[in-house]
């Protein structure tokens, strides 16, 4: 049985229906899913956990509080993590994704 794999990348400039990806090899699925907000990102792990996903990684938007909620709707059985930086790189984030 294939591992299967999710990355979660949340943004209001999504369509969560036509911006996706599916990658597959021999051993491994591999998801890249959008979704705008919070709530469609609970929505679509509800989803991953009904198919088996075992592992998810958020994008940072999504934040340390933000997964640690989701790790709770999981019951903790699925491995969630979350993409950070380093502090010292703050203004150049804050320069890309600010307004």
């Amino acid at each position: 049985m294939k591992k299967k794999y999710a990355f979660l990348l949340m943004g209001p400039q999504y369509d969560s229906k036509t911006h996706q990806a599916c990658f597959e090899t021999k051993d491994q699925i591999s998801y890249i899913y959008t979704v705008r907000n919070f709530k469609e990102g609970c929505e679509r792990l509800s989803e991953l956990e009904k198919e088996g996903v075992g592992a998810v990684e958020l994008c940072g938007a999504f934040g340390a509080d933000g997964a640690k909620k989701m790790i709770e709707q999981t019951h903790n059985k699925i491995a969630i993590g979350y993409v950070t930086h380093n502090p010292e790189q703050d203004d150049l984030f804050d320069a890309f994704f600010g307004n």
